[in-house]
């Protein structure tokens, strides 16, 4: 909470009555009031931290970031991979509750959002945190899954590997397959929550690696997101859940993504924001402090990175020739913006390469997606954009207009 000094009118007043009620009154009198519901920035990063020594954290000498309290820690650019800081990147560890970041990533995928979920008996009181879902419960898969990063419900985990996979062995072996397609290999899943196994395990890197992923989906960034929301099935009798990642709102530019803990584990949470448009995810594993850490992390890479952009949403890219159409080409533009952070001493070589056929014919709509561009950096794809029709180009030809006239002539005479 933030506090205000009450003016000396005030303090006399007040004083006087905790006097009159027999209390003496030796400090300054102070006034709590609310923090504000989305301050611009974070007040986390400019608490101090112990150091890490003293819970037995080996700290390198070249460690950038020795205060940091985690035992494993990574910070990278998602598009890029580029890791711009990290400790015990490779250590193994129990991932908790940051494990539903797969969750949703291998429902995105293989399920249809728009889906009727209905709740099985499996689901139904699965230990620790819940949505206290019941039995016949339905709903949609996207609301089950918004509601399961924001409240971190074990119970939904069982009901959406459920209606995907079939079990949920069968959709862990679904997480842990995505895992290593995603460069992920230091990674097992055999729940879909979390909670702890031996054979359930992964890395701050793999975990960098998955969540990176994530945003390259187009509806994992707006679920992660979701700060509030308001759902008919839930039990509680306001229908209103607020999500427990509260960097959402703490620290500008907080996009994602997700929380953990069990004892194994420790307090971890896999952490997002983007400014300028470029994206970063900061890891932290088994930190006592992983707010003060993640919001550190993040401050520490907006301040070396600037954005380098490849396109703009709306900003014509190339051009392509239009056949049986009144017009001969029109413009392509990019459907969405594309940047990356660069560190402030690198330069590294960006490309971009367009792959559109050589024509096109009517009818063509505006908004249809007609290319892409490849999005290069070092010769690495980083990022492929579609590329859209600027304008409608309905059919024409010479035969079209004849049958267009000969069609209105005869409606004329008859």
């Amino acid at each position: 909470m933030e506090c205000m000094f009450l003016n000396k009118a005030i303090q006399k007043r007040v004083a006087a009555c905790l006097v009159g009620a027999g209390v003496v009154l030796g400090t300054p009198v102070q006034l709590a009031i609310a923090q504000p519901a989305n301050p611009v920035m974070h007040p986390a990063a400019k608490v101090v931290n112990p150091n890490a020594k003293d819970l037995g954290i080996q700290v390198t000498a070249n460690d950038a970031m020795p205060n940091l309290m985690a035992r494993s820690a990574i910070l990278i650019e998602a598009k890029t991979g580029n890791i711009l800081y990290e400790r015990n990147k490779d250590a193994r560890r129990f991932p908790a509750s940051t494990t539903k970041i797969m969750t949703l990533i291998v429902a995105l995928e293989k399920g249809n959002l728009d889906d009727m979920v209905t709740v099985g008996p499996n689901a139904v009181g699965v230990e620790g945190s819940s949505l206290y879902l019941e039995k016949g419960d339905k709903m949609p898969l996207r609301e089950l899954l918004t509601g399961m990063m924001m409240q971190s419900g074990n119970d939904a985990t069982v009901a959406v590997a459920e209606h995907i996979a079939g079990s949920v062995p069968a959709f862990a072996k679904m997480m842990t397959d995505k895992a290593r397609e995603i460069g992920a290999v230091g990674t097992n899943f055999v729940n879909a929550h979390g909670l702890p196994d031996d054979n359930h395990y992964t890395t701050a890197h793999d975990l960098a690696r998955i969540t990176a992923y994530g945003y390259s989906l187009p509806e994992f960034e707006s679920i992660v997101s979701v700060q509030d929301a308001d759902y008919n099935w839930l039990r509680d009798p306001s229908k209103h859940i607020t999500s427990e990642n509260k960097l959402l709102w703490q620290y500008q530019g907080g996009n994602g993504v997700k929380t953990g803990y069990t004892e194994r584990a420790g307090r971890c949470v896999v952490s997002a924001a983007k400014r300028d448009g470029v994206q970063l995810i900061a890891v932290v594993l088994d930190d006592p402090v992983m707010w003060t850490d993640a919001y550190a992390m993040l401050d520490y890479g907006f301040a070396h990175t600037r954005p380098s952009s490849f396109c703009k949403a709306g900003e014509e890219v190339t051009k392509i020739k239009v056949a049986d159409a009144h017009i001969d080409e029109m413009a392509l533009v990019a459907a969405r913006d594309s940047v990356i952070g660069t560190l402030y001493d690198e330069n590294p070589k960006l490309e971009k390469k367009i792959e559109v056929p050589d024509k096109i014919s009517a009818p063509v709509k505006k908004g249809d997606v007609v290319g892409k561009a490849i999005c290069y950096v070092d010769g690495m794809v980083v990022d492929r954009v579609d590329l859209l029709a600027s304008q409608d180009a309905p059919y024409h030809t010479f035969w079209s207009d004849l049958t267009t006239w000969f069609t209105k002539l005869m409606k004329g005479l008859f």
